[in-house]
């Protein structure tokens, strides 16, 4: 008698315990984290082998994602995980998802997406936080834009962040800041050098200064960017940071068959 596969829409709590464990496999920034602590954005799905939790699933619904379901999490249970494509294929034909975006160092996920997926293309090449550099001030200033008490709040609330601004004789040469609404510790490190100023080594040493404040508030820095944005590549290369994963687009182009070896129930919505 084959096992049953089950599925159900799952509050953001209820998928909790099983994230964490995802973000406990990862070990890194997870760029689309903050998803769920956005009303109406994403919808969760748990699956369940036997009457027991083997997986869960995400799908953002709102923001970029408006009109185009897009599978961004999936997680199975290293017990379960014999059973991922079958597992992923009741997630697929219960959500609906037509889009799927995956962080490509979220090493289940990546196989999924290139088993399911079509037209994958890089969105954004993930950076992490290498080695420390010396990069001089020549005179350059690091002035606070954001108080004290509302970057706290922003790192405390997983939400906003800081913004700081690099001046040379009392002008602007370039201005960045840091995005707390990440997985905890993380934070990501953007940046903007003035048009005059480019090509000087002044976004190095901003990003250099950047870390240097994101580990004095107690997180680990991150950073992102375009793939073909060779100044910024270069920038974050010279400033520490090493890529180490991207973010991938593809469209569901495999859809799920349904396997007599493994019959699903989509179970209703809790009500409380």
């Amino acid at each position: 008698m084959p096992t049953r596969i089950q599925i159900e829409l799952a509050a953001a709590a209820e998928i909790l315990p099983l994230r964490e464990l995802h973000r406990q496999e990862m070990k890194c920034q997870i760029v689309h984290d903050s998803i769920h602590r956005r009303e109406g954005w994403t919808r969760g799905y748990r699956m369940f082998v036997g009457g027991t939790v083997a997986a869960f699933g995400s799908v953002a619904l709102a923001g970029p994602w408006q009109d185009k379901p897009t599978v961004y999490e999936f997680y199975v249970l290293p017990a379960y995980r014999p059973q991922v494509f079958e597992l992923f294929e009741v997630f697929l034909d219960a959500s609906h998802a037509r889009f799927l975006e995956v962080q490509s160092n979220d090493a289940l996920l990546a196989v999924l997406l290139h088993t399911y997926g079509r037209d994958v293309a890089s969105e954004k090449i993930v950076f992490a936080d290498q080695f420390t550099t010396a990069w001089p001030s020549r005179g350059a200033q690091l002035l606070p834009l954001t108080s004290d008490e509302a970057l706290r709040t922003a790192i405390n609330q997983r939400q906003g962040g800081g913004e700081w601004r690099l001046e040379l004789e009392g002008t602007a040469v370039a201005t960045g800041g840091i995005l707390f609404h990440y997985n905890v510790p993380y934070g990501d490190i953007y940046m903007e050098v003035a048009p005059p100023y480019r090509q000087q080594g002044w976004g190095t040493y901003l990003v250099q200064e950047l870390k240097r404040v994101c580990y004095e508030l107690g997180a680990i820095p991150a950073a992102r960017c375009n793939p073909t944005n060779h100044a910024s590549r270069r920038t974050l290369l010279k400033a520490g940071f090493l890529p180490y994963a991207h973010i991938l687009n593809a469209t569901v182009a495999v859809r799920p068959a349904r396997h007599e070896a493994a019959p699903h129930v989509m179970k209703p919505p809790r009500t409380s």
